[in-house]
């Protein structure tokens, strides 16, 4: 089969490492115009893109999927299928092209946590499974018919990095299977019960304000839900931390957002118990262990931790 691979983060590569590993023909990779990054603001490309070109595959960069030259582009590859791993949503002059349809790889178990931020969605509402799935697209976003699902638990302590890295190659394994579905002609798709839908929107920058009002158990979903990107923070007087790993324990109450210090660990009240505080990192610093914050600061002064600054 000619599949025609549309991606642009790191989470997609495997996939489409896969995809050719396994003997498929990909005509073409789409992802995303190359942009300004760091203090020179020199263009630089997508992950899937610098793959793709090692690879020796063709690369398309549309500003627009609708521009007439790529949608002629799209057709003159032939494909049989359209294969979506964590790119943009396409326009039904798209996604209709391919014979056989086109599919996206989801990182959840849908209908749950429609939306563009699965995986840190699932870990703060303290899900014990989540996984991926694949579907036909259509014009709604995420509401597809259900090809197949691969689940995947979530420990205690996993980090959103920690799920996204696992569901990279279980993700991998199901597009392949998706696609000898696919190709054998042996998809029985299942229609998606809105009823059961959940939403995981974009997380904006007030998502990540830690509330020490809380009860720990939810801050502590909340923290390794953003760790590492972009994580979950709070104030110290006027600065700002991040907090990217933290662990429940058995403390007693004490003051909301009071810090105490214990040997070489830290924990800090909350709406109920307490949380020990295990990786921090400060404003243009590098991410290090509690331990070795607490070599640079004086707890006595800080004192509190805030939702704001002060």
């Amino acid at each position: 089969m000619r599949i025609i691979f549309m991606g642009t983060p790191e989470f997609a590569i495997p996939s489409l490492e896969g995809i050719v590993e396994a003997g498929y023909t990909v005509p073409l990779v789409v992802t995303v115009p190359d942009k300004p990054k760091g203090r020179g603001r020199s263009l630089s490309p997508s992950p899937v893109k610098v793959r793709a070109e090692e690879l020796g595959l063709p690369v398309a960069t549309p500003e627009s999927l609708r521009n007439p030259e790529f949608l002629e582009q799209l057709r003159a590859a032939n494909p049989d299928v359209v294969c979506v791993v964590a790119f943009r949503i396409l326009p039904e002059e798209v996604y209709t092209i391919p014979s056989k349809g086109s599919f996206n790889l989801h990182g959840s178990l849908l209908p749950k946590y429609r939306g563009a931020a699965p995986i840190n969605r699932a870990i703060m509402a303290g899900e014990s499974e989540t996984g991926v799935t694949t579907f036909f697209l259509k014009s709604k976003v995420d509401t597809g018919d259900v090809i197949l699902k691969r689940s995947i638990e979530i420990s205690p302590d996993m980090t959103a990095g920690e799920l996204h890295d696992e569901m990279m190659v279980v993700g991998r394994e199901a597009v392949i299977a998706t696609l000898r579905l696919i190709e054998a002609g042996d998809v029985v798709t299942m229609q998606q019960d809105d009823a059961e839908a959940s939403p995981a929107p974009k997380i904006f920058r007030e998502d990540c304000v830690i509330d020490w009002r809380k009860p720990a158990a939810e801050l502590h979903n909340h923290i390794r839900g953003l760790s590492p990107y972009p994580g979950a923070f709070t104030f110290m007087a006027n600065e700002q931390l991040k907090v990217l790993r933290s662990s429940l324990t058995n403390g007693a109450q004490s003051e909301i957002g009071l810090l105490r210090v214990e040997g070489d660990r830290l924990f800090v009240g909350t709406g109920s118990g307490e949380l020990e505080l295990l990786e921090v990192q400060r404003a243009g610093k590098r991410r290090m262990t509690v331990a070795d914050f607490l070599k640079g600061v004086d707890i006595e002064k800080i004192g509190v931790l805030g939702s704001t600054e002060e």
